[in-house]
């Protein structure tokens, strides 16, 4: 086994505002803190173009403005980051070791906030055309489709505000949603409803996506008359949801029937020393200033537990 790279006080999962608010906290108590993102920092908020329940901005915020400062709230205080995948955690003893592609990295104590991933259809020609037609981000691939015909299939917020996004750049967007009504917000559906661009195709679901060396074409079927159709759409945006990502923590720590971790008031894992923060906490109501505080609490109760 090879040395670890570095010890630090606390290691935080996760670049997204829980993690980066417990960066901002244990810094600035002065706790040799690192923060591991296997992506880009800001997590899943960096694809919404505004916030407008974040408190203190009355116009809204910039998900990548926000997350960004952020970030450099908690590098000012001394924070560290690394770019890479955590693959595993060994939490035996005192020292917990957390293994990356780089390299092990120990520390006194873990805050896991490595928020949640998009949920896949998990149907024929998805895996085939992503990246050539199928996408998990209007905000970053919506202008591919400039007026194009695209489809995004959920009918949460997350697919609205896809919707909503997308309008920007394509010609038409259909928004399939496998109900008669949408999950998202009030005013959300209001605007996504209110949009001339938007049309919805209820009580329908993907069965296929088709196309050549893009995608051409995807295959939908409704629900209450099982007819099936062809929609010709140069794009297939996916918002059904997302999964906690957990997978290297099976038989680490108690997850609940989801996969998203089980913690208590101080948000705690079954593991000592080890916190979870965010939306990968059973129980977290994903949103920006929830997660947020979730990574201050994890952030003092780590500090405590690290000095007693």
């Amino acid at each position: 086994m090879s040395e670890p790279l570095k010890k630090y006080d606390i290691i935080i999962i996760g670049g997204g505002p829980a993690g980066l608010s417990a960066g901002i906290y244990t810094a600035r108590a002065r706790l040799a803190t690192l923060l591991i993102e296997k992506a880009a920092i800001g997590g899943q908020i960096i694809n919404s173009e505004t916030v407008e329940n974040y408190p203190g901005f009355t116009e809204g915020v910039g998900g990548i403005d926000l997350t960004q400062a952020m970030h450099q709230q908690a590098t000012k205080f001394g924070m560290e980051t690394v770019y890479d995948e955590v693959t595993g955690i060994e939490a035996g003893g005192k020292q917990k070791t957390v293994t990356t592609s780089q390299g092990k990295f120990t520390a006194k104590a873990i805050i896991i906030a490595g928020g949640a991933e998009r949920q896949k259809l998990g149907i024929p020609g998805e895996a085939e055309f992503t990246g050539r037609g199928v996408s998990y981000c209007a905000t970053c691939d919506g202008a591919f489709f400039r007026d194009k015909v695209v489809a995004v299939i959920g009918g949460g917020n997350a697919a609205v505000t896809e919707a909503l996004e997308l309008t920007k750049f394509a010609l038409k967007v259909v928004l399939i949603h496998r109900r008669n009504e949408l999950r998202a917000t009030a005013i959300m559906q209001e605007r996504v409803k209110a949009d001339p661009k938007i049309t919805i195709s209820w009580d329908t679901v993907p069965l296929e996506i088709l196309g050549d060396k893009a995608v051409t074409q995807i295959k939908l079927q409704n629900v209450k008359t099982k007819k099936e159709t062809m929609l010709d759409v140069s794009g297939v945006f996916v918002a059904v949801g997302s999964q906690p990502a957990t997978g290297y923590l099976k038989d680490i720590i108690k997850l609940d029937n989801v996969g998203a971790i089980i913690a208590g008031d101080k948000l705690e894992t079954s593991m000592p020393g080890i916190f979870a923060a965010g939306d990968i906490r059973s129980g977290s109501i994903r949103q920006v200033i929830s997660a947020a505080g979730d990574g201050a609490t994890a952030a003092v109760n780590a500090g405590k537990y690290i000095s007693e």
